[in-house]
């Protein structure tokens, strides 16, 4: 398979490799990190803190089906009615997942894996609907808004058991270390790479489970083909001084995109 080409605004990366002492993971963690850009975190969220996670989404996800039905084609991006819906900064709607942003676990594996300060970056739920037959297709979440520095977290909470039958997500182990892939726009949305290779990985995950990986990891998901809605909320965080480059904005709006980690130790997310 031909190599993936950089993006142009990639010059001269080098992978920093996560290094401990740890608070959460553990070395076979990290080594998986650093080599595979992935690892799974099993039984993160306890069954009321899924509850509470997917009740304190429901609404506004209800709303965006229903704007959606009202466009064009049903269509806005990458969104689709009945198909796939992206719910974005909820923590500026919810009490309760702006508690969940900054939970001890997603604050540890920050500190772990990032440094000592660290911003919560984007959050949003994706819910895939049944029989929704699209993949969202191969891409880096750099690859949509280019930040730098270019390795931050993505941390992927499985709401619902997410497997190949309904949308789970494959990796491309190794490819991180490379930095930012060249991208190109589709009605899918951004894309790196078109064909999955033999070195394609699924990661299923039963609901609770987080799937945490690199902004740099290559990464898709699958249609979901079951009866059921696939759920999943989307958590990232950056280091503090974190920009976005297109615009040289900071990545500090205080609504939310803010602090985690401070001096290394845990922060309480401000009121709403």
């Amino acid at each position: 398979m031909k190599p993936m080409e950089l993006d142009m605004r990639n010059h001269g990366f080098t992978w920093k490799p996560a290094r401990g002492p740890f608070r959460l993971i553990d070395e076979a963690q990290a080594r998986s990190f650093n080599e595979r850009g992935f690892f799974l975190v099993e039984n993160a969220l306890d069954r009321p803190a899924l509850e509470r996670t997917i009740d304190a989404i429901a609404p506004w996800e209800e709303k965006g089906e229903e704007y959606l039905r009202t466009q064009p084609n049903k269509r806005m991006f990458i969104a689709e009615a009945d198909g796939i819906t992206f719910t974005v900064h909820l923590v500026k709607r919810s009490w309760t997942l702006r508690q969940l942003s900054a939970a001890p676990v997603f604050a540890d594996l920050c500190h772990d894996l990032i440094g000592r300060d660290v911003r919560l970056y984007w959050d949003q739920a994706v819910y895939k609907k049944p029989g929704y037959p699209k993949p969202f297709p191969w891409h880096q979440d750099n690859g949509y808004t280019y930040v730098e520095p270019q390795q931050y977290l993505t941390c992927w909470i499985a709401l619902t058991d997410a497997d190949e039958s309904n949308g789970c997500p494959w990796v491309v182990p190794g490819s991180h270390l490379r930095g930012t892939l060249k991208h190109h726009l589709t009605e899918l949305g951004w894309v790196c790479r078109i064909e999955d290779g033999p070195e394609a990985t699924p990661v299923p995950a039963h609901a609770g489970d987080v799937v945490v990986f690199s902004s740099l990891t290559p990464h898709r998901t699958g249609p979901n083909l079951t009866q059921e809605v696939r759920k999943t909320y989307i958590l990232q965080y950056a280091p503090e001084g974190a920009r976005v480059v297109e615009s040289d904005a900071l990545c500090n709006a205080p609504d939310r995109q803010y602090p985690i980690v401070k001096d290394g130790n845990r922060v309480a997310p401000p009121p709403l």
